[in-house]
């Protein structure tokens, strides 16, 4: 599957539709489409299935997970314009299937002194990043190592909750997990597995300042491609 399905109409389209909406402010948070108004999501394919990006647009579903839970954490006014960026830094017939988890594994791997003075935190996120690295670079994932680091994972995150840890030391774990449940879920279910990625994002970012690092992360990686 290639971006735009290889044809550049289809990107200036979908920009032409987005950017319609972003100036008759129709771009809302909390609903995917209604009344000719939605979120990041529901403006560009006017429904609300993230599966459908793949079929219209030639974009990994996984990628639409993120362009949605990002888009619900940015302050409003960037979030408006939220949606055209993001198929602004998409150019026509590239792979976009290592992105997300590239994004993850950064999640992850740059996480703050606090969030790493708990042993049992920083090996069970360095288990975590691990098994995303395969995905990374194109090669199957290993489903039961996948598996193992995100039980692992959400040990420490419960042991983090019982000795009143910091919170961010809780999060990064419980974002570990579900990262790791996302890879091994995508050897089974798509859909599960990019609802999965998003959550991980969540699990690990609070602030709308945090989700603005993580949105510009995004399209540095969607440029890079």
């Amino acid at each position: 599957m290639l971006s735009y399905h290889s044809d550049p109409a289809i990107k200036a389209n979908y920009l032409a539709r987005v950017e319609g909406h972003a100036a008759a402010d129709e771009i809302v948070k909390g609903r995917y489409w209604e009344a000719g108004k939605g979120c990041a999501v529901g403006c560009t394919i006017h429904g609300d299935s993230h599966g459908d990006f793949e079929r219209e647009l030639g974009i990994p579903r996984i990628l639409a997970w993120l362009e949605d839970v990002i888009f619900e954490g940015l302050p409003n006014r960037l979030a408006k314009t939220w949606p055209e960026r993001f198929l602004s830094s998409i150019e026509p017939g590239k792979d976009l299937s290592r992105v997300a988890w590239h994004l993850l594994h950064g999640i992850l791997t740059g996480g703050s002194p606090e969030e790493r003075d708990r042993p049992a935190v920083n090996d069970a996120v360095k288990q975590c990043a691990g098994v995303l690295v395969p995905l990374m670079e194109g090669r199957p994932v290993d489903k039961d190592a996948a598996e193992h680091a995100a039980i692992a994972a959400w040990a420490a995150a419960a042991e983090t909750s019982e000795n009143a840890a910091p919170a961010r030391a809780q999060w990064i774990a419980e974002s570990a997990a579900r990262a790791a449940e996302s890879a091994a879920l995508s050897v089974t279910c798509a859909d599960s597995s990019a609802e999965r990625a998003a959550t991980a994002v969540s699990a690990a970012i609070a602030r709308s300042a945090d989700y603005v690092i993580v949105s510009e992360k995004l399209l540095g990686l969607l440029k890079a491609v």
